[in-house]
């Protein structure tokens, strides 16, 4: 088995790796670089494998740095089938829909080429494929390896398409190979993928979520025996606070912001965090009625189409969530909530005075409404701007919660004079006691760590072999490895 990768190495997008394995070749994601210019030119570079040579593609979650570029893969050339689980597969249709637009805004302005066109999406959409957590699906069978038929998913070939399309005869040679999903706890429908070929057991984590996460269930443990773990490492070099606390610091956030009459700014991502900021606020508002008196704007359409994809699938709910759910509680609506979806909309937002709180995308600030709200209250010291998530170097939000002023926004030199605070707690991703703690329990061989900035990769990995005595390292860039 050989495994490359192709994206994620020594930074968080781009996530892309190959696993080879017989005459299989199985793609993990296919992410979108993002951050700074140097970053997004990366996306318009020649792919380094040959897409019509993919027999699979499996995607662990649908965020846009693990799904922007598999209309690329169909534009090239692949005619194969897409797996993930079916809340990842319509929220990538989503991001894609959503990356593509802005693709097309870029363009215009900038003439920055657009990597592929909605024909392109809709191939993606129309090859893909639902696998459910747990069910392992299995896509080689050799002549000499029999299969118990309730290993086989219904519906699944046990020769998937390969080159292209052409389909692998079963009993034609290679070994059997079984790819498990695995719920992982990071967004809504996200996996860890275990896949096991040639005697060997491989997992890639795609992203880890955090603990206590609202709307989720917990995390999965991983299997015991691993030969390698793929593992991202976001938050390798942190620890967040104390999840206790998460609700408390919202409500403190908005009251703070609230008593200097202020606006309070949250660039929130679009899938699954803006979803928990919705949950928690739903409980500090219509169940502890606190915070009525302040307006609180969904700015996002992408944010509010994706609730629609949460409404559809209750079964991927948490016990709490899954509670008031079945009370005829709609978690993700509260009395105080307005949702603007056009840009008229959203423009009226600037006549209602403040206090008050926005929610708007893009979650690093790199894009989307938040930045036309940044332009007009940055500079204001009565007002504050609440990061809830990872800020990408390079990036807008990366800028301004380092202290840099002035920033340019939509082209505007912008004094940042408003209050700056963040909240770890609220991350997506687990922090370094959280993959330390998943790890551990396994005792993998080998850990390799993507998708982390190289402080955070470097620090996860001495841990593990100090106090675990697991070895470990870093991923490079088109590093490939024979297990």
């Amino acid at each position: 088995m050989k495994i490359t990768f192709f994206g994620a190495a020594g930074e968080v997008t781009g996530s892309s790796s190959l696993v080879e394995t017989g005459e299989y070749k199985i793609l993990i994601d296919c992410g979108m670089f993002q951050g700074n210019d140097f970053n997004v030119a990366k996306n318009n570079n020649p792919l380094p494998f040959n897409p019509t040579e993919l027999t699979h593609v499996f995607i662990t979650h649908a965020h846009l740095d693990h799904t922007g570029r598999l209309p690329l893969l169909v534009k090239l050339g692949y005619t194969g089938n897409f797996y993930a689980t079916a809340p990842t597969l319509e929220l990538a249709e989503l991001v894609m829909r959503d990356a593509h637009k802005i693709m097309l805004y870029d363009n215009k302005k900038t003439g920055r080429p657009i990597l592929y066109d909605e024909n392109d999406i809709a191939g993606v959409v129309g090859q893909g494929k639902a696998l459910e957590y747990g069910a392992p699906m299995v896509i080689g069978v050799a002549a000499n390896h029999p299969v118990s038929p309730s290993l086989v998913r219904r519906g699944d070939a046990l020769s998937p398409p390969a080159r292209g399309g052409v389909g692998l005869k079963a009993g034609g040679g290679g070994s059997v190979i079984t790819v498990t999903f695995h719920d992982v706890g990071h967004i809504f429908g996200s996996a860890f993928i275990e896949i096991k070929a040639e005697g060997k057991k491989v997992v890639f984590s795609g992203d880890v979520g955090n603990i206590h996460v609202p709307i989720l269930r917990d995390t999965e443990a991983l299997p015991i025996g691993l030969d390698l773990l793929v593992c991202e490492s976001t938050y390798g070099d942190r620890v967040h606070e104390a999840t206790a606390t998460r609700e408390e610091m919202i409500e403190q956030a908005i009251l703070e912001s609230a008593s200097r009459g202020g606006v309070l700014m949250i660039p929130s991502f679009a899938l699954e965090r803006t979803q928990e900021l919705i949950y928690e606020l739903n409980k500090l508002i219509d169940h502890k009625h606190k915070l009525t008196n302040i307006p609180i704007f969904l700015d996002s359409p992408l944010a509010i189409d994706a609730v629609k994809v949460y409404r559809k699938y209750p079964k991927y709910y948490d016990e709490k969530a899954s509670e008031y759910f079945k009370e005829g509680d709609d978690i993700f609506n509260f009395s105080t909530l307005n949702t603007t979806y056009s840009r008229e909309e959203s423009m009226k937002i600037n006549h209602t005075p403040g206090p008050k709180v926005i929610i708007a995308g893009a979650g690093m600030m790199n894009g989307g409404r938040i930045l036309h709200h940044a332009l007009r209250y940055l500079s204001d010291p009565k007002n504050t701007i609440l990061f809830i998530g990872y800020q990408s170097p390079g990036t807008l939000g990366h800028h301004i919660q380092s202290g840099q002023s002035p920033v340019t926004v939509l082209g505007e030199n912008v004094e940042v004079n408003c209050k700056i605070k963040a909240i770890g707690a609220l991350s997506a991703h687990g922090d370094q006691n959280k993959l330390v703690s998943w790890i551990s329990v396994a005792k993998p061989k080998k850990v390799y760590f993507n998708h982390g900035d190289p402080a955070a990769s470097s620090a996860v990995s001495k841990r593990l072999k100090q106090e675990y005595n697991i070895e470990a390292g870093a991923v490079k860039a088109n590093l490939s490895i024979t297990l």
